[in-house]
Order: structure tokens, then C-alpha cells, then sequence
């Protein structure tokens, strides 16, 4: 079933859990037995989830914090009796959960409304987007706790809808309800707030993420594992796609559109015609609507130009890596030649990793007209800024 982009949603769902028989939640890389002291640290903030009974020697909880218990789950003494799955007794401590942040794309997957992992196919999505956009429906586990970092550079954090305990809130009403409730202030903390709409992109043609003021900071999250450092990538003139925190090989295009154009259809009609081809196995594809800075003799403005970014790689290696993404943008160029105007589309621009661009105007007469009314303009500028100056000079004007 292919919705429309303006109705179309993307869940993501949040990776790390602070559930008690999560493994790698304990210092020792194991779920505590019987001879175990259990140590929460006392002024770490936490909401633990606990499934089932546990037997222990001893737990020392923190000052701030809860456990949820699901049916049947809880805690009795150890007796001393021999327990032959706990040998040797010791202290395990539960791992420190702060670092968990809203911001690092590698936290977050995406899946399916139901919750279930959307398989890895031919669409991609750039390092921005991997991160929640402000129209996408956020799914925490049910019957999972956990801790997020929700620092940003924007005040709010706008969201369509939060999924938690297996409950769906998609109103800013159920939202704040939820925001008063125990819970709340020890899965969220940071310098920022959740905002929930429950409304989704209203634009046909796409909604830009909404992420680029926390594009260093998702940056900084993603490279934090390679040493902050971009991978070397094999091709010589490698591309910045928007979005993206490193440089890759294969092709970009920027495509700009009219009122007619659907992102949703446009997509459907490249991964149906021209990805799926065989020749083209191996090449990924993200598409999204950015904004881009607009530029007037070198100097960049506050307003920015919307455009439809296409980013194609493919997985070849040395010195063939990008190659197969640089054909299939030729030929979407060459498609939009021929079908750009019926598709809503005026213009494109592609840039190839080999450091080749290629244009392609539709409607030229309509931009022949916009060329030649902002050049009379601006010549009307010079000549009324140059009358002035004369006539400041010849002492006609004070």
C-alpha cells in the first residue's frame, strides 16, 4: 500500500532499554543471581522495568528512581541455599544510562507501525534523518524502561506521535497528561522538551526534517565511535550531501519543483523504474525535501530555497565505488528530461563524485522571463544608485 507523502508516517523506535534482564545494563555483563549485591548508583536518575522474580543478597537503590514491575515480577532475599547457576558471589552494578542520546542516529531503527524492524532495502536516509523528524511517530517498546538524553538547540522537539508502554499518545492534551505523570521526568532529561502535534507532513511535496540546528550535535554522536573522524572515502572527489555528516562517492541531485510535484509518487516511480533494474543492485537511494542557504555574491542569506535532494551510492569498492550510483543518476536525469514537467519538476542539477555537473531546465521560458526581470533590476538599481551620486556630486543634492 504506497500513501500519499502527506499522509505517509515513518516510526521510529528508540534502541537502548534500562530493562533489570537486559545484560549488558550490568557492569559484569550479566543479569545479577542470587549471591549478588545489586548496586544502583545513589544519585543516578533511573526507571528500571522488571519481568520476572529475582532472587538477592542484597540492592542498594538509587535516591531518585523507580522499578516497574511486570505481573508476577519482584525481589525475595537470598536464603544462603546453593544456587548452581550463581558460583561466586560479588557486587554488580547497573551501568550508567546518561549517555543514552535523543541525537545519535545509531540509538534509533525504524520499523513498522506495529513495531516490527523495517528490513534494510533500497532507500536510505541521510544522517539527519535518522534521527526523529518532526512529523515522525516515536515508539519506545512496551514493556521496556529507559533513559534519554533529550539535549538540542531548539527549545522544543516536535514530534507527530510517542508510543510508551505500549501506549500511543498523538495529542499535545494525552502528552502533557502523560509529561505530569511519575515517570516522565526519569525516561526524559536535557535542556530541551517533546512536543507532541499527532499531525503529519501537510505538503505533497515532502517536509524538510526539521533536524539541521542539531546537525553537529548528531555529528558528533555518529563519528563519536571512529574517533570523530570521517572515514577516508576511496573515490577523489567525494560529495557533502545536506544532511550527511561524511563525504560519499555516487552522485547527487537537486531537483526543483513546482506546485504538481508528489514526493511520495515521485519515489515509487525511481525505485519501480530505474532502481530496481538489475543493473542497478547494490545502489541505495535517499530522497527527501531540504532547505538550502541562498548565496548573492558569496555571502549567505538568512532566507533558504526549498529542493528535492536525491543522494545515490552503491556498494562497489576501490576504484568502481560510486560508479553504479553515477549512472543511475544520468539516467534520471535523462527520465526528467523527458517527464520532468508532467512530474512537477522545473529543474535538476547533478554532481558526480568525478567533479562533473550536469543541468537540466524544464519550463525555460517561464525562467527566461525570471532571468531577464531580476538582470532589468538590478541594472534599474545600478543606474538610479549612479543618478544619485552624480547629482550628490554636482551639489543638486545634500
Amino acid at each position: 500500500l504506497l500513501l500519499p507523502a502527506g499522509v505517509a508516517a515513518t516510526y521510529k523506535q528508540w534502541i537502548p532499554n534500562t530493562n533489570f534482564e537486559t545484560a549488558s545494563n550490568w557492569d559484569k555483563g550479566r543479569v545479577p543471581c542470587a549471591s549478588d549485591v545489586v548496586h544502583f548508583e545513589k544519585d543516578k536518575v533511573i526507571s528500571v522495568f522488571v519481568r520476572s522474580p529475582h532472587v538477592l543478597k542484597d540492592m542498594y537503590l538509587p535516591l531518585n528512581g523507580e522499578l516497574v514491575l511486570a505481573a508476577g515480577a519482584g525481589f525475595a532475599a537470598f536464603d544462603g541455599s546453593w544456587d548452581p547457576g550463581c558460583d561466586s558471589g560479588g557486587t554488580v552494578g547497573f551501568a550508567d544510562a546518561e549517555q543514552h542520546a535523543w541525537f545519535d542516529p545509531t540509538l534509533w531503527q525504524d520499523v513498522f507501525p506495529s513495531g516490527e524492524l523495517e528490513p534494510s532495502g533500497r532507500i536510505f536516509s541521510v544522517d539527519e534523518e535518522r534521527v526523529p523528524c518532526r512529523y515522525d511517530d516515536v515508539i519506545f517498546q512496551a514493556e521496556t524502561s529507559f533513559r534519554v538524553n533529550i539535549d538540542s538547540s531548539q527549545q522544543v522537539i516536535h514530534l507527530r506521535s510517542i508510543s510508551v508502554m505500549g501506549q500511543e499518545l498523538s495529542t499535545s492534551a494525552s502528552w502533557a497528561k502523560y509529561l505530569q505523570g511519575p515517570s516522565a521526568p526519569l525516561q526524559f532529561h536535557g535542556n530541551s522538551t517533546l512536543q507532541v502535534t499527532g499531525t503529519g507532513c501537510p505538503d505533497k511535496s515532502g517536509c524538510a526534517c526539521g533536524n539541521a540546528p542539531d546537525g553537529p550535535r548528531i555529528c558528533a554522536a555518529l563519528l563519536r565511535v571512529s574517533g570523530r573522524q570521517c572515514p577516508v572515502p576511496a573515490c577523489q572527489s567525494p560529495l557533502q550531501p545536506q544532511g550527511h555528516c561524511c563525504g560519499v562517492c555516487g552522485a547527487v541531485i537537486n531537483l526543483d519543483f513546482t506546485p504538481d510535484f508528489d514526493l511520495q509518487k515521485y519515489q515509487d516511480r525511481l525505485v519501480q523504474e530505474l532502481l530496481s533494474q538489475p543493473k542497478y543492485t547494490g545502489v541505495q537511494m535517499a530522497i527527501s525535501k531540504v532547505h538550502k542557504a541562498q548565496t548573492f555574491l558569496g555571502i549567505i542569506s538568512r532566507s533558504s530555497t526549498p529542493l528535492i535532494q536525491i543522494v545515490l551510492i552503491d556498494d562497489r569498492a576501490g576504484v568502481q565505488s560510486g560508479t553504479a550510483a553515477e549512472q543511475l543518476a544520468a539516467d534520471i536525469m535523462k527520465d526528467m528530461a523527458q517527464h520532468g514537467e508532467a512530474l512537477g519538476i522545473s529543474s535538476g542539477k547533478m554532481e558526480v563524485a568525478s567533479g562533473s555537473t550536469f543541468s537540466e531546465q524544464m519550463g525555460t521560458h517561464t525562467l527566461s522571463r525570471i532571468t531577464a526581470g531580476t538582470v532589468m533590476g538590478i541594472l534599474f538599481s545600478v543606474l538610479f544608485l549612479g543618478g544619485i551620486l552624480f547629482l550628490y556630486r554636482k551639489g543638486k543634492l545634500r
